[in-house]
């Protein structure tokens, strides 16, 4: 199921820009602390790096993501969610526009 509304959070309004505004998120954070956050991937091929693990869900549009050492491409749609290991990266190849919410943790 799809996440259509995050209701009872705080949200960070100056915008977190990367890759030359193809990527452009929002923090969100929870009562209980928990931190996440919201945006949209233009299209475009990008490489993240990520610190501590992360979940990935497509809440519009679509992706193709490869994990760090690993060679195949795996598609990514609405209601769709993959993870990331801590200290890792991954690929992405947007051809529309991915509108996602990032889990940490």
């Amino acid at each position: 199921m799809t996440t259509a509304r995050i209701d009872g959070v705080a949200v960070t309004t100056q915008a977190n820009v990367y890759f030359d505004g193809k990527c452009v998120s929002h923090g969100i954070t929870y009562p209980d602390g928990t931190k996440k956050s919201v945006g949209v991937v233009l299209p475009a091929t990008l490489t993240f790096n990520t610190g501590a693990p992360e979940v990935m869900e497509c809440v519009a549009g679509g992706c193709e993501y490869r994990l760090a050492g690993t060679d195949a491409w795996l598609k990514s749609g609405p209601g769709d969610k993959f993870s990331i290991p801590g200290n890792s990266s991954f690929d992405i190849r947007v051809n529309e526009a991915y509108h996602y919410i990032c889990h940490f943790g």
